[in-house]
C-alpha cells in the first residue's frame, strides 16, 4: 500500500505526465499533418480521434503499469484503489489537455490556428512546468523553460516527420 506521501507524489506524477503527453502528442501530430497539407477538417477529425484514444490508451496504461509494479514489489495483490484513481487522474488530465492545441482549428482559419495551437501549447507547458516546479518547491523559471523546450521539441519532430514524408 502507498503511504500517503507517495500516493500524493503518484497522482501528481499522473497528472503531470497526462498534461505534458497530451499536449506534446497533440501539438508534435497536429502541427506535421497540417504541414502536410490536409484540410481542417481532417485535422479536427484527427486530433478528436487522438485525444480519445490516446487518453484512454494512457488512463489504461498507468493503471496496469503501477499494478503491476506494485505486486512485484510486494509479491501479492495490492489495493487495486489508489493505481484505478491514478489511472483515471491520468485519463482525465490528458483528455482535457489534449483540447487545448486543438481548440484554434474549431475556432480559427487552419493558418491562424497552427500558429495559436503552437502558442498556446508552448506556454501551457511552460506553465505546467512552473506549477510542478512550485508544489516541488524548485525553480519555477527552470522547469518553466525545461519543460516548454522538451515538449516543444515534438512539434518540430512533427513537422520535420511531415516534411520528410513530403519529400519522398
Amino acid at each position: 500500500m502507498l503511504k500517503d506521501l507517495e500516493l500524493r507524489s503518484y497522482f501528481l506524477k499522473n497528472f503531470i505526465f497526462g498534461v505534458e503527453d497530451s499536449l506534446v502528442s497533440t501539438v508534435g501530430l497536429l502541427s506535421g499533418i497540417v504541414v502536410g497539407g490536409v484540410e481542417q477538417a481532417t485535422v479536427i477529425l484527427t486530433g478528436v480521434v487522438l485525444i480519445f484514444v490516446e487518453a484512454l490508451s494512457m488512463g489504461v496504461g498507468s493503471f496496469l503499469s503501477e499494478s503491476h509494479g506494485q505486486e512485484y514489489k510486494a509479491k501479492s495483490k495490492v489495493d487495486a484503489k489508489p493505481v484505478i484513481i491514478g489511472g483515471i487522474i491520468m485519463f482525465i488530465s490528458y483528455f482535457i489537455a489534449g483540447f487545448i492545441p486543438l481548440a484554434p482549428y474549431l475556432i480559427f482559419p487552419i493558418s491562424q490556428a497552427f500558429i495559436f495551437s503552437v502558442a498556446l501549447s508552448l506556454i501551457t507547458l511552460f506553465f505546467l512546468g512552473a506549477w510542478s516546479a512550485k508544489v516541488s518547491r524548485i525553480s519555477l523559471f527552470k522547469m518553466g523553460m525545461r519543460m516548454m523546450i522538451i515538449g516543444g521539441l515534438a512539434i518540430l519532430v512533427g513537422i520535420a516527420a511531415s516534411n520528410l514524408v513530403q519529400a519522398l
